[in-house]
């Protein structure tokens, strides 16, 4: 298999590596109570499987409808493939298709489940707020997780989320609206077992959740650091950094909210002002975090800190 030139980060490998592990382990617990249920919550694990063969094989159209995306041709945004055809080039890895989001949201994503099947796409927001060698340090990150695969490891990493989550639920609103009309033991029995099963689905999407979050934060500094070094300027990308966050902060919170669920694509959170569970348990790593690294990346390149 071809391997791009995109700075190879055993770090991530790591930490991929590690977190897959350990949801396995629980994916285990999760199958062994289900086991104990598995007449009536067989279904489940059909309604989890086929949401992660969506969510694997359709990653870039759901994105893409959802960010309100259309692939563009070379003529309709010369600039922008201009800048996608050298990275590709210098990173030495296929063209993704490239899309443009008709939104104010200064921001960017990638997704597709691997480097054949994959979109790169820039907000018409950003591309009005940054210079071209910003965009560029943007557009290096997007496709170091294309090149990382990270959209594929991470839709499996949150499978069992999801699992977890929908096992949650039906067996919530099966005790809400069908339980509780009978005293006799057996009843009993089953309803503590059910109680039970519900408890380790609970711990088991926390655990995933807080997991998942993780390693989403660390392949975030990963895509970076394999950016910055691509193009060699990671200035730039502090620059568009600097920039992105400081015009998130402007856009209106209705805005912002709407955004929020394409948090985990994006090169960085749109989070509205006050509380919210995304700044606690954040997809990105702080932007002090990412300014910090890329100043290191700067002075190992011999080049002035901005």
């Amino acid at each position: 298999m071809a391997r791009s030139r995109f700075r190879s980060d055993p770090g991530l490998v790591a930490r991929m590596t590690v977190t897959m592990f350990l949801l396995g382990l629980l994916y285990v617990v999760v199958i062994g109570a289900l086991l104990v249920y598995v007449q009536s919550y067989a279904v489940v694990i059909v309604i989890a499987g086929g949401l992660l063969f969506a969510q694997y094989f359709f990653s870039d159209r759901i994105a893409l409808y959802g960010m309100h995306g259309r692939i563009v041709t070379p003529e309709e945004a010369p600039e922008l493939h201009g800048i996608v055809d050298r990275l590709c080039a210098l990173a030495d890895m296929p063209k993704p298709a490239v899309a443009i989001a008709d939104v104010d949201l200064p921001n960017a994503f990638a997704t597709g489940r691997n480097q054949k099947h994959a979109v790169v796409c820039a907000t018409t927001g950003i591309m009005r707020r940054l210079n071209n060698e910003e965009l560029e340090g943007v557009l290096a990150h997007e496709l170091s997780h294309v090149a990382h695969r990270d959209v594929a490891v991470m839709t499996l990493a949150s499978f069992l989320g999801v699992l977890a989550g929908l096992i949650t639920r039906m067996m919530f609103y099966g005790q809400l609206f069908g339980g509780g009309r009978s005293r006799d033991n057996n009843n009993q029995n089953a309803a503590a077992i059910m109680a039970l099963v519900m408890l380790v689905s609970i711990v088991v999407y926390a655990v995933s959740f807080l997991l998942t979050r993780a390693l989403s934060r660390y392949r975030e500094l990963s895509a970076d650091r394999s950016g910055a070094f691509l193009t060699g300027h990671p200035s730039a990308l502090a620059s568009a950094l600097q920039k992105v966050t400081g015009e998130i902060a402007r856009i209106p919170t209705r805005d912002l909210r709407a955004a929020e669920p394409f948090n985990a694509f994006f090169f960085t959170p749109a989070l509205a002002n006050g509380f919210s569970i995304s700044s606690l348990f954040s997809t990105h790593p702080s932007l002090e975090k990412r300014l910090e690294q890329l100043a290191e990346i700067s002075t190992q390149l011999g080049q002035p800190v901005a």
